[in-house]
Formats: structure tokens, C-alpha cells, sequence
């Protein structure tokens, strides 16, 4: 897949546990975690704006295309 969902580290950079996350934006801890572990199909763009409010990102942080 070429989107890279970079999540683990934005986390440990803030030093914020994904449990913690999942708390603060009202999502579902194993939601989360299929994000974080690349598996997500989509995101819904209130998910990422959730996620980089509380992370104080942008979503290029976030998210990273990888070419061929």
C-alpha cells in the first residue's frame, strides 16, 4: 500500500499511549489500532482532524505516501 500510516511515532514522539488517544478523540481502542498497524482501508477526515488535534500535528505527519 502506498500510504504509511506513521501514527507509532507521532505517539511516541508526544509520548502518548494509544490507549490514551483512543480516550481523548472517542474512538474504539481496536479502530485505533488497525490504523496504527496499517491495515485501515480509509479515514474519515473528522478522525484525522481528531487525531491531530490532539497530537498537534498536520496530517502529513501523520500520513506519508511511499512510491514505487
Amino acid at each position: 500500500m502506498p500510504i504509511l500510516v506513521n501514527l507509532d511515532r507521532v505517539l511516541l514522539d508526544r509520548g502518548m499511549t494509544l490507549t490514551e488517544l483512543a480516550e481523548r478523540i472517542d474512538l474504539a481502542l481496536p479502530n485505533l489500532s488497525i490504523l496504527k498497524t496499517n491495515k485501515a482501508r480509509a479515514i474519515r477526515f473528522s478522525t484525522l482532524e481528531a487525531i491531530c488535534r490532539e497530537l498537534d500535528c498536520q496530517p502529513g505527519d501523520v500520513l506519508e505516501y511511499i512510491g514505487d
